[in-house]
C-alpha cells in the first residue's frame, strides 16, 4: 500500500494556472453509507460549487465540463467507490488531473486558486515514524516496514526458513503449536493442545526454528533502529524474545486470529500500539517551542512566519487545524496583505503557502486543535532553526 509521497507534493506545488482547483472530501471504507452513496453525493456538492465558482471566475459551460470532466467521471463509476478509505483529495487544472485515496478525514472543502492547495496533506507526512512488523504466522512468517499510513512488505524468503522441516529436519504436527488463549495454567500461564506442552524437547524445537528466523533476519536489520512490533500468539512470542538480538524489539506483541485477520486489519492493530511512540516528537516539539518564547527562535502571526517558510528558516509549523488566513504575499519585496475571505481580490490561502514551504524545505507541519497550539491566540505558530 503506498501513498503520495514528498516528490509528488513538489510536482503539484510546481503546477501553476489561473483555475488549479483542489477538492476534499470524507470517503467511508465500506458499510451503510457507500451503499446509499453519501460520498458520491458529497463530491457531487463540491463539483456544483466548484462550478459556479469557475463561472465566477470567467469560465464559459464547455471550458468548465472539459476541466471538471475527471471528477463526474469518479461520480459515475459506481466500482470506484467500494475502493476508499477515509478521505479523497483531486486536484485539477486545464489538461491535468490527479486523484488520492488517502488514510485522512478530510472535512468538505474546495478551493480554487493559481496553485493547489495541499495543507490538508500534511498529516500524511508527521507522526509517521518508520517500524518493522514481523509476523509469525505459522508456515508463513513475513516482515513489513511500516508507517501510521502504509506498509510495504520486505521479502525474506531467501533469508529464513521455508517451514520447521528445513530447520529441525522432521515433520512438525501443526497441532503442537495450537494454543488456547486465556490458559488457566499456573500463574496464568498459556496453555497449549495437542500431544505436549512447550517446554523441553519440544520447545528447543521451536526454538530452533525461531532462532533461525531472527538469524536470518540480522543481517538486513543489524543497522537499523525502528522499533519492530511482532504479531504472534502469546507463547510463541515468548519464545521469540528468547532468540531476538535486535535492539529495539517492543516488549508487547499483538494477538490476532490470522484466519479471519487480514494485513490491511493487523497493521491497523500495530498502529494503535505504536501511536504513542511517535506522538512524543509534536509533544517535544511543543514543548521546545515553549522553552523558545521570546529568544527569537520562534513566531506568531502569518506575516512573520511566511517569510521565514521561504527562507527555509521553519523547522516546525503548527497551523490551526480547519482554519485559514488569506490574503496576499509578493516574495520579492516581502510584502504581504491579509484579507479576511479568499473571495477577496485574487487573495491565497497564506496558511497553505507558509506550511508547503516549510514541508518542501525539510521542516515539519502540524495541523492541531486550537486548544492543542502552542499558543493558542494565534492560527498559525513557528518553531525557528535559528
Amino acid at each position: 500500500m503506498s501513498l503520495i509521497t514528498k516528490k509528488e507534493i513538489a510536482d503539484l506545488h510546481e503546477i501553476n494556472q489561473e483555475n488549479c482547483i483542489s477538492i476534499f472530501i470524507p470517503t467511508h471504507r465500506g458499510g451503510k453509507k457507500v451503499l446509499q452513496e453519501e460520498d458520491t453525493l458529497s463530491l457531487k456538492n463540491q463539483l456544483k460549487d466548484v462550478k459556479q465558482k469557475l463561472a465566477k471566475n470567467g469560465l464559459n459551460g464547455d471550458a468548465i465540463t472539459k476541466i471538471t470532466k475527471p471528477v463526474q467521471d469518479l461520480i459515475d463509476d459506481s466500482s470506484f467507490w467500494r475502493e476508499q478509505s477515509d478521505g479523497l483529495a483531486i486536484f485539477l487544472a486545464d489538461g491535468f488531473s490527479k486523484v488520492y485515496t488517502v488514510p485522512v478525514y478530510f472535512k468538505e472543502f474546495n478551493y480554487i486558486s493559481n496553485s493547489f492547495y495541499l495543507k490538508p496533506l500534511m498529516p500524511l507526512f508527521v507522526d509517521d515514524g518508520e517500524f518493522y512488523l514481523l509476523s509469525l504466522e505459522r508456515r508463513n512468517v513475513k516482515l513489513y516496514e511500516c508507517t501510521q499510513h502504509s506498509f510495504t512488505e520486505i521479502i525474506i524468503d531467501d533469508l529464513i526458513p521455508e517451514s520447521k522441516r528445513d530447520r529441525v529436519g522432521f515433520d512438525y504436527e501443526e497441532k503442537n503449536l495450537q494454543f488456547r488463549s486465556g490458559g488457566t495454567g499456573q500463574a496464568n500461564q498459556a496453555m497449549y493442545h495437542g500431544q505436549e506442552a512447550a517446554t523441553g524437547a519440544r520447545k528447543n524445537e521451536i526454538k530452533k526454528y525461531l532462532r533461525a528466523i531472527n538469524d536470518g533476519l540480522a543481517p538486513l536489520i543489524r543497522e537499523e533502529n525502528k522499533p519492530m512490533l511482532v504479531v504472534a500468539q502469546d507463547p510463541l512470542f515468548d519464545i521469540y524474545k528468547e532468540v531476538n538480538t535486535y535492539s529495539n524489539l517492543k516488549d508487547e506483541n499483538i494477538t490476532t486470529d490470522f484466519s479471519n485477520t487480514d494485513i490491511f486489519e493487523i497493521h491497523e492493530l500495530a498502529w494503535d500500539k505504536m501511536a504513542s511512540v511517535f506522538d512524543q516528537k509534536r509533544k517535544d516539539k511543543i514543548a521546545h517551542f515553549l522553552e523558545e518564547q521570546g529568544t527569537g527562535k520562534t513566531a506568531i502571526g502569518i506575516d512573520k512566519i511566511i517569510k521565514a517558510a521561504f527562507e527555509g528558516n521553519v523547522d516546525t509549523l503548527f497551523c490551526e487545524n480547519k482554519a485559514d488566513i488569506f490574503g496576499n504575499y509578493i516574495e520579492e519585496n516581502n510584502s504581504i496583505s491579509v484579507t479576511q475571505s479568499e473571495e477577496s481580490d485574487n487573495a491565497i490561502s497564506l496558511m497553505n503557502v507558509a506550511a508547503i514551504k516549510t514541508f518542501l524545505n525539510g521542516g515539519e507541519v502540524y495541523l492541531l486543535d486550537k486548544e492543542d497550539m502552542p499558543n493558542p491566540n494565534s492560527r498559525v505558530n513557528a518553531l525557528y532553526r535559528y
